[in-house]
Formats: C-alpha cells, sequence, structure tokens
C-alpha cells in the first residue's frame, strides 16, 4: 500500500493506493497552523488511522508547497512557514520509524500524471499547475526530476519570450548592424526574419516589455502573464475594469469583444510559454493542473499558436488535461514510493 500526503496551508490530507493506484481510504483535516511539533504529530495520527482503517503499513510520500534540499532533508521554502529551516524529513521519519519520500507539490502531480494520468507511459511529462499562482514539475521515466539545482520545472520566474515593444512609429526592418555575410545569406533567403512573429506594435494592449513587476523583483517573468491571476491583470490593464478570471472567460466564449481581446492575448503568451519549454526539454507531453486546466479552448488554440515559437517542425508534444485533476498532487505524493 501506498500512503500519500499532501501538506498545506490551510489543510492536510491523506490518501491510500493499492499498487495500481485504486484509492482504498481518504481524510482532510485543518493543518495546525505555526506549530512544527503538532505538524508532526498530526502526520503520525493521520498515517496511524490510515493503516488502521486499510488493515495495511504503507509507504509514504508527502507532498509540500515548497522545495527541500534532497541532501539534507531541510525545508528551503515554503508558504508554511513555520516547517522552513527545519528538518522535516528527519523528524517526520523518526516520528514514524520508517523512510519517508519528500517533494513540491508540482513534482507530486508531474509524477502522478507520469504513473497513471494523460502522462502514462511517456518518457518525459512536464506538469503544469495555471491558476492563482504558478509552477511546474518534471518527471523523467516516471520518477520525479528536481534538477541539480532543485528548481526543475520552475517556470514561472522565466521572462515572456518573444515580449512585443510599444512604439508609436514602426522602426526600420533591420535595426542591428547587420553584418555583410549574414547580409548575403538573407538575400539567398537562408538568413531572414519570420514573418510570422512580431516584435513590436502600436497597439498598447499588446506591449510586452519590460513587464509588470513581480514580486521576485524582476519584470516580465511568466507568472504575471499567464497565470489566471495574470490573465485578470492584463484585461485591468487594458479596460480599467476589475473582472474576475472566471468572468473574463466566461464572457470570451460568449464573444465579448474586450474578453475575446484578453484571451487571445492570453493564449499567445501562454504558447510562447510552452515553447519555451519545448524548445529546452522536449516533453513527450505537457499536463495542465489548476483553475486553467478546464477551460478547454486552451487545448485548442495553444498548440496551433505554439508552432512558430518552436524550434521543430511540426512539433508532436501533446498538451492534455490533468487525468485526476486536483486529486493528481496527493496521489502523486503516494507515488513517490516508487522513486
Amino acid at each position: 500500500m501506498k500512503l500519500g500526503i499532501d501538506f498545506g496551508g490551510t489543510k492536510t490530507e491523506i490518501i491510500a493506493l493499492n499498487d495500481v493506484g485504486k484509492e482504498l481510504y481518504r481524510l482532510r483535516i485543518p493543518t495546525p497552523r505555526d506549530d512544527y511539533s503538532k505538524t508532526i504529530e498530526s502526520f503520525v495520527e493521520l498515517v496511524g488511522q490510515a493503516e488502521k482503517t486499510t488493515g495495511q503499513k504503507g509507504t509514504l510520500g508527502v507532498g509540500i508547497p515548497g522545495n527541500i534540499a534532497q541532501d539534507t532533508g531541510v525545508i528551503k521554502s515554503a508558504n508554511t512557514t513555520w516547517i522552513v529551516g527545519k528538518p522535516f524529513k528527519k523528524d517526520l521519519e523518526e516520528a514514524l520509524g520508517r523512510s519517508v519520500n519528500i517533494d513540491n507539490d508540482a513534482n507530486c502531480f508531474a509524477v502522478s500524471e507520469a504513473a497513471d494520468g494523460a502522462g502514462k507511459g511517456k518518457s518525459v511529462v512536464f506538469a503544469s499547475i495555471i491558476g492563482t499562482g504558478f509552477g511546474g514539475g518534471v518527471a523523467l521515466n516516471g520518477k520525479s526530476w528536481p534538477g541539480h539545482n532543485e528548481i526543475a520545472g520552475e517556470w514561472g520566474h522565466n521572462p515572456l519570450t518573444f515580449p512585443r515593444m510599444y512604439l508609436d512609429k514602426k522602426p526600420k526592418k533591420n535595426i542591428f548592424r547587420e553584418h555583410p555575410k549574414e547580409a548575403e545569406m538573407a538575400s539567398r533567403n537562408i538568413f531572414k526574419d519570420k514573418d510570422d512573429i512580431t516584435y513590436f506594435t502600436d497597439d498598447l494592449a499588446w506591449n510586452e516589455y519590460p513587464g509588470p513587476l513581480c514580486y521576485c523583483g524582476k519584470r516580465g517573468c511568466l507568472e504575471r502573464w499567464v497565470s489566471g491571476t495574470g490573465l485578470k491583470r492584463d484585461y485591468f490593464y487594458v479596460t480599467g475594469e476589475e473582472h474576475s478570471t472566471h468572468e473574463i472567460i466566461a464572457n470570451a466564449q460568449k464573444g465579448e469583444k474586450k474578453a475575446v481581446a484578453a484571451f487571445d492575448r492570453y493564449t499567445d503568451r501562454l504558447a510562447r510559454a510552452y515553447a519555451f519549454v519545448i524548445n529546452i526539454l522536449d516533453p513527450d507531453v505537457i499536463v495542465v493542473g489548476g483553475g486553467m486546466s478546464s477551460v478547454e479552448k486552451i487545448y485548442e488554440d495553444v498548440p496551433e499558436i505554439w508552432g512558430k515559437y518552436i524550434y521543430a517542425q511540426n512539433p508532436k508534444t501533446k498538451l492534455l488535461p490533468a487525468r485526476h485533476g486536483d486529486s493528481s498532487g496527493i496521489r502523486g505524493a503516494a507515488w513517490l514510493s516508487k522513486n
């Protein structure tokens, strides 16, 4: 039996799966906020209840909203701030008397979808979480891949690629000094601009340079553009009107012009964001989770757009919604024991 715990700022949840992923047990409790000792105790109680109810002992994986140093087990960052800097893995293993696998919630999501979800049987799965916030994780051959610096998949604080700059007067086509060899190659149609990529705009709604300020201190981060919050911010920036992300999407589906324009900007930017991932990682499948995963038009529009931004011709990467929805994170925590 595989046990998984999803540890969040307001709730902590446990799930029990059998070896083929069938759910055997599930329980959610309020998270004991700001109390490290009680947090450890709550985990022990949850595991005890799950094993008592199922009559089986299980392996345990834990998904946290942050990052853990894999070599020390110390929590480096998390929105559950009271565990930051603590030897969480060591303390939990001592309290439970067993080995515990811990990873961030985005990687758990990736593992879940690679194990028996939308990316089942695929070698490289990129899992993107797009909602109020913005995150990502990578699974290679069904296993979590945190990377050497333990930031693999953290695409939110990369810049939007091919940002458009607002100019009220269109510049000359070649604004950089051209090397004679490049000019000669251009004359032979070898070295020239792609006509379908826009770099300058006289429409302020499309101005993307240098981009909105992010809480990380940089401008133009993907999270500020293509999270659900980013869509809401962009709509307000252009129209001066305050609408929820849900309202903007609903109005776009009805054909309301301002909402349609906002969603068109959003899908183009999301296509550029995914193209960046595909150019670097070249995944078999990109899985979408979070609140924006339910917007069906994303799966129609974005793959049609991203081709012009991807280096490969006729890219084969699939864009799919998470098969397990909101349960992917906790299921992935349970599957960590396979890693």
